[in-house]
């Protein structure tokens, strides 16, 4: 087997595992970009939340109110 040859194969073998880590890479990039574009379906945004907070205490202090109202009768 020649110098050739050998280089050949080792050049074949670093090329084919160097497109296979690329690959992987990119795939993974991909992933992470549609989780990333994901999120807000599956998270509630902090605006969202407050105003959803702030209806939620604003409930409260109708019931409480009319609480406070039949405690005195």
């Amino acid at each position: 087997m020649d110098y050739q040859l050998a280089f050949n194969i080792v050049l074949g073998i670093s090329a084919f595992l160097g497109g296979w880590l690329i690959n992987r890479v990119t795939t993974a990039i991909d992933r992470l970009d549609k989780d990333i574009r994901d999120l807000p379906h599956t998270y509630v945004s902090k605006n969202d939340y407050h105003n959803d907070m702030k209806e939620v205490k604003d409930m409260l202090s109708k019931i409480f109110d009319k609480l406070d109202g039949k405690a005195d009768k």
